[in-house]
């Protein structure tokens, strides 16, 4: 039989190795867990993109990012708004009286050419 010493020891023992495995699997600082990094990672670099694309080619257009969109504005009037969303239906739609347009990836100069003529 084992003494109740031993049992403690055990005890301790199994604890300390999970939690050293528990420490091993955390999210390391800034970075987000596991299945939503992955989503949101490409999702923001497309809006990143879109981003730098709205700015180098259309100077006239203010571009203000937020978090999962990107809000276009000229002259103080919101002209659309811009999303990268794969699970949404790519085009346009209304949100009150602004267009909100969707893209599945970085959308061409074009397209954002005619997307945005046709938003104003």
């Amino acid at each position: 039989m084992i003494d109740g010493i031993w049992w403690l020891v055990i005890l301790f023992a199994v604890i300390v190795t999970l939690w050293l495995i528990a420490k091993s699997r955390e999210a390391k600082a800034g970075e987000k867990h596991g299945s939503t990094k992955s989503k949101n990672t490409t999702s923001n670099d497309a809006l990143q993109k879109t981003f730098v694309l709205l700015k180098q080619y259309f100077p006239d257009y203010k571009v203000a990012r937020k978090s999962n969109h990107l809000l276009v504005s000229q002259q103080n009037r919101k002209i659309a708004m811009i999303t990268i969303d794969k699970k949404i239906a790519s085009g346009q739609r209304l949100l009150g009286d602004v267009p909100v347009i969707n893209y599945h990836r970085v959308p061409s100069r074009a397209q954002l050419m005619a997307n945005l003529q046709d938003a104003e």
